[in-house]
C-alpha cells in the first residue's frame, strides 16, 4: 500500500519540520528527582478513567428539580453542560454547568464540573468565586481555585491581599510548583522582599529550585542588587546541566550592565560548543551589532514566565490540562503573542481541548511574523489531525504569507497538497528554490517522487523515491513506497518484496506495511502465506478498503470464494474511490479475472 500509508508519514514531517513545535518545546526537565505526573483535572467523557476523586455523573438531589428564569431545568443544563464540554466546548459548558451551580449550589459535583469548565474557558472569575463557595472539592480543583484567585488578585492590583493569601495558605500539590514559582513575583509586587529574594529550598522540586535562583537573579537585579544577582546567574551557567537554559538571560544581563564583550564571549562559547539554541545566534548578532538588549521584565511578565515555565513542565508531564489553566493566568497577567500562542498550542494537543487550542490560535496577531506563522502551522497541524484537509491547508497557506522564506513551512503546505491530491500544485512549491536545492533533505524528495508517481510520471518517481532511499536505507516508509510500487506495477517484483520485507522488519505494527508485504506475497503466488499477512494486515486496519480488496483477492486464490465476496463487499460499505469500487463490483460479477492477478509467480 502506498498512499494510505503517506498520511501518517506527512503528519510526522510536518511535526518535526514544524516551527511551531520546534520552537515552543518544552522546558528542559530536571532529571535529578523526577516528580510524579500529575492527575488530569478531570475527564469529562462518560466511562473514562481517571486518578482524580470520582464525581458523580448525575446530582443525587433534583427533587424538585429547579429552573431558571427561562423555564430550564437544572437537570437539563446539568446534561447540555456535560455534553458540551464533552465535544471540546468548554465556552458553552461553562455557561451551562455555571447556571447549574447557581440553582443548585448545595451540589459538589456541579461546583466541581462547573469550576473545572471555567477553568478551562478562561472563565477564570467565576472559577475563583465558585471553588471559594465550596470547601469540599478535590484538590486538583480546589489549589487551582486558590491558585487563580491569588494571581487573579495581583492582576486587579491587590499584591498585597494575594501575599498574604499565600503566606497564610501556599498552594499545595498538585499545583504547588505554579504556586511556589509565582509567589515571589506577588511578594515583589506587594513590597514583601524578604519573601520575595528567599532562596528555593533545595531540597524540593528540582525545578523550583532551578527556576527559582532565576526569578531571584532577576528580583535581585530589580533592587539592584547586582553583584548578588551576577553571582545567582553564575552559579546556574557553571552546573553543565542546566548552563543551556541560562546562557542567553546571563549575557542579556552583562549587556544591560553595559558589558557587551564579556556577553559577547559567552554567546560565542556557547555556539562553538554546539549549541542547537538559535536565541543564541540571535543575541549574539544583536550584541554584535550594539543593539539595545532586552529589558528586565516587570513584575507582572515575570510573574508570567514563572506561570509558562509551570505550564511547559505540566505539559512535558503529561498535565495538559493543568498547563492550560497555567497558561490561562499568564495571558491574563501579560497577552503577549507568544503566550497566547503557547496556550493554543498546548490545548491544541489535548484531544479534548483542539476546539479550545484551534479558538486561541486564531487569535494570535500577524505581528510578530514568525510566531503568527507558528500559530498557524499549529492549526494546521490540528486541523489536519482531524482530517479537516481544506482547512488545514489554509492554515499552512497563511503561515506561509508569513514566512514566505521558510523552507519548513513551504515543505508542510507541499505535504498538505499531497493529502488533498492537488499533486501538481504540491510538485510547484518541491521544485522551488525554496525546497530544490542542493543540500534537500530525503523526506523532500520523497514527498516528490510521491507526487511524480501519483500523477504516473514514473521513471522520474523512481529516481527521485530512489535517491532519498539511498540517504536513508532504513528508513520503512521508503522501502515501503518504492518496494511496493515495483511489485505492484509487475516490474521488479523480487527485489520490491526484498524492500518490503525489510520495511516490516523495521517497522512491525504498521498495517499499511504489512498489506504490503502480503501483496508482494500474493503477486509472488504465495497465496496461502498472503491470506495471513493480510488478515493481520485487516486486524490492524481494519476500516482500509484497499487492504479489505486484497485479503479478498487471496481468498479467492485460495478458493475461499464465500469470504472473498465478503471481504469484496466490506470495501464498498468503506472510504474507497471510485476507480476500486468499480473493480470491487466487477469482481464482484465475474470473479477474479486472470488480469487482477498479473504478475502472480515473477
Amino acid at each position: 500500500m502506498r498512499l494510505t500509508a503517506l498520511r501518517p508519514f506527512l503528519l510526522a514531517a510536518t511535526v518535526l519540520t514544524s516551527p511551531a513545535l520546534a520552537q515552543e518545546a518544552p522546558a528542559p526537565r530536571i532529571q535529578d528527582v523526577a516528580p510524579a505526573p500529575p492527575p488530569p483535572l478531570i475527564v469529562v467523557g462518560e466511562g473514562e478513567e481517571t486518578p482524580a476523586p470520582t464525581i458523580d455523573a448525575i446530582p443525587r438531589v433534583w427533587s424538585p428539580s429547579p429552573r431558571d428564569e427561562m423555564g430550564r431545568t437544572a437537570y437539563g443544563l446539568f446534561l447540555s453542560g456535560r455534553s458540551a464540554m464533552s465535544l471540546g466546548d468548554f465556552e458553552q459548558g461553562s455557561a451551562f454547568l455555571s447556571a447549574v451551580q447557581t440553582l443548585t449550589p448545595e451540589q459538589p459535583s456541579v461546583t466541581e464540573q462547573a469550576t473545572t469548565a471555567a477553568l478551562l474557558a478562561g472563565d477564570l472569575s467565576y472559577a475563583a468565586r465558585a471553588a471559594s463557595s465550596d470547601a469540599s472539592l478535590s484538590a486538583a480543583i480546589g489549589e487551582a481555585a486558590e491558585l487563580v484567585s491569588a494571581v487573579l488578585d495581583f492582576e486587579r492590583g491587590e499584591a498585597r491581599r494575594a501575599n498574604i493569601r499565600l503566606k497564610a495558605d501556599p498552594v499545595s500539590a498538585p499545583h504547588a510548583r505554579a504556586g511556589a514559582l509565582v509567589s515571589p513575583w506577588i511578594a515583589a509586587a506587594a513590597g514583601d522582599w524578604e519573601t520575595a529574594l528567599a532562596e528555593p529550598n533545595p531540597t524540593g522540586d528540582p525545578l523550583v529550585v532551578v527556576f527559582g535562583r532565576y526569578n531571584r537573579a532577576q528580583l535581585l537585579e530589580r533592587r539592584r542588587r547586582y553583584d548578588e544577582a551576577e553571582q545567582a546567574l553564575r552559579a546556574l551557567i557553571d552546573n553543565p546541566r542546566t548552563a543551556p537554559i541560562f546562557r542567553v538571560p546571563y549575557g542579556e544581563f552583562l549587556e544591560r550592565r553595559g558589558r557587551r564583550d564579556e556577553a559577547l564571549a559567552v554567546y560565542h562559547a556557547a555556539i562553538a560548543q554546539g549549541s542547537p539554541d538559535p536565541t543564541l545566534t540571535l543575541a549574539r548578532e544583536r550584541a554584535a551589532s550594539r543593539g539595545r538588549p532586552p529589558a528586565l521584565p516587570s513584575l507582572r511578565e515575570g510573574a508570567a514566565e514563572a506561570l509558562t515555565i509551570a505550564a511547559r513542565q505540566a505539559s512535558a508531564e503529561n498535565a495538559g490540562q493543568f498547563a492550560v489553566v497555567y497558561l490561562r493566568l499568564a495571558v491574563a497577567l501579560d497577552r503577549t503573542p507568544e503566550t497566547l500562542y503557547l496556550l493554543g498550542q498546548t490545548a491544541a494537543q489535548e484531544e479534548d481541548l483542539r476546539d479550545l487550542g484551534l479558538s486561541v490560535l486564531a487569535q494570535v496577531p500577524e505581528q510578530p511574523a514568525d510566531i503568527h506563522a507558528a500559530a498557524q502551522v499549529q492549526r494546521g497541524l490540528t486541523l489536519a489531525a482531524e482530517e479537516r484537509n481544506e482547512e488545514a491547508l489554509a492554515a499552512f497557506q497563511a503561515a506561509q504569507r508569513s514566512a514566505p522564506e521558510d523552507a519548513r513551512i513551504a515543505q508542510v503546505s507541499a505535504g498538505q497538497l499531497m493529502q488533498l491530491e492537488r499533486y501538481d500544485e504540491a510538485l510547484a512549491i518541491l521544485n522551488g528554490p525554496l525546497l530544490n536545492t542542493v543540500d534537500q533533505t530525503p523526506d523532500i524528495r520523497f514527498l516528490r517522487g510521491a507526487a511524480y508517481e501519483s500523477l504516473g510520471r514514473i521513471p522520474e518517481a523512481e529516481a527521485e523515491l530512489w535517491t532519498a532511499l539511498q540517504s536513508a536505507p532504513n528508513e520503512p516508509v521508503y522501502l515501503n513506497y518504492l518496494g511496493y510500487l515495483w511489485v505492484d506495477s509487475g516490474t521488479r517484483v523480487a527485489e520490491g518484496a526484498e524492500m518490503i520485507a525489510r520495511a516490516h522488519a523495521a517497522d512491525p505494527e504498521d498495517g499499511n506495511i504489512q498489506d504490503s508485504l502480503g501483496w508482494a506475497q500474493f503477486r509472488q503466488g504465495q497465496y496461502e502465506i498472503a491470506v495471513e499477512t493480510l488478515e493481520q494486515a485487516v486486524a490492524k486496519e481494519p476500516a482500509n478498503a484497499e487492504i479489505n480488496d486484497h485479503l479478498g483477492d487471496a481468498y479467492w486464490m485460495v478458493g475461499r470464494r464465500r469470504e472473498a465476496g465478503f471481504q469484496w463487499n466490506r470495501v464498498l460499505t468503506l472510504d474507497a474511490d471510485a476507480e476500486r469500487r468499480a473493480a470491487v463490483e466487477r469482481k464482484l460479477a465475474e470473479g477474479l479475472t486472470p488480469e487482477a492477478s498479473v504478475g502472480a509467480g515473477l
